[in-house]
């Protein structure tokens, strides 16, 4: 049985050499070029392909896959929006991915960043860096005090409304498919629009589907309280930039904390050099703002999520090239 796994960062090395060393029966590969028109050759010869990327797995790459006779391509993310089903299908490739590597992760991440927008962080750090320590203007906001609403209640959802429970804030959540759990303490609103109107903070944790795309957009925004903030450890896609630039110009949202952004390939997880050389404007139009934080996708980007990811992922692989099936298998 041989794997070939691209894209592999250093840190996600001592995962991968553990996991080998515990499946020895498996020849592994490591790569760290990403899976694409070119690198797709070195799949040649192998039975599975495990990838991490956010840039597109084509039909022109599934083909060629395909025709490598490869049977399985396991993510080790949770987000197939980039992979092309239809080739996928027509070659027989069964697709996988890690449907939960760390819920807490997320969910951890998205409230630190909430925490820091209410206290001002942002700003006392550009001051005090200036030499100003004083307190005013610049007061906080207690989140116990706040309304949370909460869009999408999966795992990531899920933990994140514990956390904001835990500091004492009321939260309501929308989502189609309701938690049997968290429908009987009555936490959700009929329609997002009751979710926009009621909330102080929006809390974003939904997938990427065509009916997600830019949720949030001058029209929704328009529907939200004054001042309202919006967090997004979820997907660039929900949220249309140049309305919540708009937005924030207005002062109809009052903060925002980016974990994403639509356009993120080719700028996260970049080295520019400098500020300035940054090749994306609105990105940098964002991190000037005082009570705007963006961060490069970095929410799952811990220890337990990352050893999750590569053994979740591995393991579906070497599970359906041995049996051809995994729990793993996404189907479209």
């Amino acid at each position: 049985m041989k794997i070939i796994v691209y894209g592999v960062r250093d840190d996600e090395k001592p995962f991968l050499e553990e996991w080998e060393s515990n499946n020895q029966d498996v020849d592994v590969q490591i790569e760290s070029v990403l899976l694409d028109v070119v690198s797709v050759s070195k799949a040649e010869g192998f039975d599975g392909v495990v990838a991490f990327q956010q840039a597109p797995y084509t039909a022109e790459v599934l083909d060629r896959l395909g025709a490598f006779g490869v049977k399985v391509l396991s993510l080790r993310n949770v987000g197939v929006d980039n992979v092309d089903f239809p080739a996928a299908n027509r070659n027989n490739i069964k697709v996988t991915n890690v449907p939960a590597y760390s819920p807490q992760a997320i969910a951890e991440f998205t409230v630190t960043q909430l925490m820091q927008l209410l206290r001002n962080t942002k700003v006392f750090n550009h001051k005090i860096a200036n030499g100003d320590l004083r307190w005013a203007p610049d007061i906080a906001t207690e989140l116990n005090q706040l309304t949370v609403g909460v869009f999408a209640t999966g795992r990531i959802g899920r933990a994140a409304i514990q956390i904001y429970k835990g500091f004492g804030a009321k939260v309501i959540a929308y989502d189609i498919f309701k938690n049997p759990e968290l429908d009987k303490e009555g936490i959700y609103v009929d329609t997002p629009e009751e979710l926009y109107r009621q909330s102080d903070v929006i809390s974003l944790h939904a997938p990427a589907v065509e009916e997600n795309e830019h949720m949030l957009n001058d029209q929704t925004f328009a529907q939200m309280k004054d001042g309202v903030i919006i967090l997004n450890p979820a997907r660039g896609t929900l949220i249309d930039t140049d309305a919540l630039i708009k937005a924030l110009d207005s002062g109809k949202v009052g903060g925002a904390a980016l974990d994403v952004y639509e356009d993120e390939v080719g700028v996260f997880n970049e080295d520019f050099g400098s500020f300035d050389a940054i090749p994306d404007e609105r990105v940098k139009n964002l991190l000037k703002r005082d009570n705007v934080l963006v961060t490069p996708h970095i929410a799952f980007y811990t220890k337990t999520a990352v050893k999750s990811m590569v053994n979740t992922s591995l393991d579906a692989n070497r599970d359906v090239i041995a049996t051809g099936d995994s729990d793993k298998i996404v189907k479209k």
